[in-house]
Formats: structure tokens, sequence, C-alpha cells
């Protein structure tokens, strides 16, 4: 793979990386401590690349905010 395609893809997945966390924050800071504190939240994140026929599901846990 050519070094553009492996910085845009890098770029990109930090991108993601970055917004998701910060949307999620966000998330558990609305919801707030008692309703977060000792839960685990079940996590599915879906990539989607149409033109390739591409759908990637990636699921996991996130533990609920305790402060």
């Amino acid at each position: 793979m050519s070094g553009n395609f492996n910085m845009t893809m890098r770029k990109l997945l930090k991108q993601v990386g970055v917004t998701s966390q910060h949307a999620i924050e966000e998330a558990m800071r609305e919801a707030g401590v008692e309703k977060t504190a000792g839960k685990k939240f079940a996590t599915r994140i879906t990539l989607t690349v149409e033109e390739l026929g591409l759908t990637h599901v990636v699921e996991g846990t996130i533990d609920g905010k305790s402060e």
C-alpha cells in the first residue's frame, strides 16, 4: 500500500478515535455519575465503506465513570 494511503487512513482513524472518545465522555457527563457509576455499557462501532462493500463491526464494553 502507498504512503499516501497509509497516511490518509491513519488520519481518518485518529479522527474517529478522538471524536468518538469526546462523544462518549460527553454522553457520560450528561447522564451523570449516579446513572453511570459501576455500570458497564455495551458498545458497537460500525465502519462502512460503501464503494468497497465493506462493513466492519467492533463490539466491546465501556465501564461507567465513577467520579
